[in-house]
């Protein structure tokens, strides 16, 4: 009897076409939130009306609006100590998460990053968007959860680091 066992196939059995999309089946959601994030941060890290404290734009300006409504006031307050430096600890992480996730490296790490992220900025930021389900950030917190429970087990420097110690063994 040949089925599935693990990853691996018996050697007579074909492959069926519904398998092989199944293997692959992360690799669109990697791309897409890899480019989102990698976006995300550049366009913050090169505006610097956003890396400002204060002003029309501006991280600072941005957490003083959503700082009563957040779910997670405290989180809030936290970024306000230092608006300048919040703005750029979230755009590179943003920049790392999105690199990590498209080139699958240890992508289950930048899939935890990319989760934070979002997990903070929907308490924070989209916390008062009604009906929830307008506010993205909650959406984005979703979608990282099947890359942070799979990984990148395809296509990715993930694999090939885990190939190279398969076969030195």
């Amino acid at each position: 009897m040949y089925g599935y066992r693990g990853g691996s196939y018996g050697l007579d059995e074909p492959r069926s076409l519904r398998d092989r999309a199944g293997e692959h089946a992360l690799i669109p959601l990697r791309i897409f939130l890899g480019v989102t994030f990698v976006y995300a941060g550049l366009d913050k890290l090169t505006d610097s009306a956003f890396l400002s404290a204060s002003g029309a734009g501006s991280i600072g300006e941005m957490m003083n609006a959503v700082r009563d409504g957040a779910a997670v006031p405290g989180l809030v307050d936290l970024a306000l100590k230092s608006p300048e430096g919040f703005g750029y600890a979230i755009a590179i992480g943003e920049l790392l998460v999105g690199l990590g996730t498209l080139v699958g490296l240890w992508a289950r790490l930048a899939a935890f990053g990319g989760a934070l992220i979002s997990l903070s900025l929907w308490l924070t930021v989209s916390w008062q968007t009604e009906p929830y389900y307008y506010g993205n950030d909650l959406v984005y917190l979703m979608a990282w959860l099947p890359l942070l429970l799979a990984g990148a087990p395809e296509f990715s420097a993930d694999a090939f680091r885990a190939a190279r110690r398969r076969r030195s063994r």
